[in-house]
């Protein structure tokens, strides 16, 4: 996309776009924030969809591994990590978490879940269209309850939103592969 240099815009404060046109830092470091908003909203959106029409059983049937979750823990758990990431590391908003309690979720009905998704959504793309792009190399060092496995460790704000991204996308996948299992088996 090309975009006008806003006015009052130095030449030297601008950045080079793929056509070699200038455009102004702020504007791409927006779209960024947008891309975000985007990518999260749409793994949401994605596991919202997945969750729809499966029974009780279904929802809550767990793999025989030992160790694997269920969709509703899968969901529950990328409802948590992401609100403590994207709003929470990534924002700077104030969030709390229970880890182990997004790994033990279980639940009769998909419905409640799927609402706390869309909202979580419609709460990152707004934390996300007030984050001040200065905000996004803002270092910080996430508390041990929030953190989750192993030692806390300071990150840059936008480290927090691509990893909030990634991990969300790492969870799609996973219980997607759960659903298939648990339609077959449950």
């Amino acid at each position: 996309m090309l975009v006008e240099e806003p006015p009052g815009c130095l030449p030297s404060e601008a950045a080079l776009n793929v056509q070699g046109r200038t455009t102004h830092p702020l504007i791409e470091t927006r779209a960024e924030l947008e891309t975000y908003a985007r990518e999260l909203g749409w793994i949401l959106d994605q596991i919202g969809a997945a969750l729809n029409g499966l029974t009780a059983a279904q929802l809550n049937w767990r793999p025989s591994t030992g160790a694997a979750n269920s969709i509703y823990a899968i969901a529950s758990h990328v409802a948590g990590s992401t609100r403590v990431y994207a709003l929470g590391f990534g924002c700077g908003r104030q969030v709390q978490r229970d880890r182990p309690a997004e790994f033990a979720a279980s639940g009769a009905d998909a419905g409640t879940l799927v609402a706390a998704l869309q909202q979580l959504s419609r709460e990152t793309t707004a934390a996300l269209a007030t984050l001040a792009p200065s905000e996004l190399d803002r270092r910080v060092l996430p508390p041990q309850e929030l953190w989750g496995t192993g030692q806390p460790h300071e990150i840059s704000r936008r480290d927090a939103l691509v990893e909030s991204v990634r991990h969300a996308a790492l969870h799609l996948g996973e219980l997607r592969l759960t659903r298939d299992l648990a339609v077959r088996s449950a």
